[in-house]
């Protein structure tokens, strides 16, 4: 049988591969960051062609969330908060990293950004706490 936490990451509506709507953005660890790409399409407006900052902002709450559960952590959001700083189009690609600031037990600080791959200027940053709960081996028992 599968684990719960592996079916619920399955359908989640940024990186899941069996989300039909969703974005499926595929994340990774790379020397301490987790890092992705995100291309929005017209399905993700606002208005006119600017992006939802409500997907922007969904996409870096995400970020900061496969940061740990990459490294078989399982977890909540217990507070985040980002700053918009340009807004992005449709058809340009947003880099995506965050990285760990702080741990205190079972709670971390995370900080991300994301910027625009051709200009490099920071379309938004975050930062979030979030509480871990338990190893994904523990949620298995």
């Amino acid at each position: 049988m599968k684990n719960k936490s592996l079916v619920a990451a399955d359908n989640c509506f940024v990186c899941g591969t069996n989300n039909p709507i969703g974005l499926k953005l595929k994340f990774e660890l790379k020397e301490g960051n987790c890092v992705s790409s995100f291309t929005p399409t017209g399905n993700h407006v606002g208005f006119y062609d600017i992006v939802h900052g409500g997907i922007l902002f969904t996409v870096l709450d995400d970020a900061m969330a496969n940061w740990f559960y990459l490294q078989g952590m399982v977890g909540y959001t217990a507070r985040s908060e980002i700053r918009f700083k340009q807004h992005l189009k449709v058809g340009e690609t947003a880099l995506i990293s965050c990285y760990l600031e702080n741990r205190r037990g079972n709670l971390l600080l995370l900080k991300g950004h994301m910027i625009n791959s051709e200009t490099k200027k920071i379309i938004a940053e975050s930062e979030g706490k979030f509480l871990i709960e338990k190893t994904r081996q523990q949620n298995q028992s």
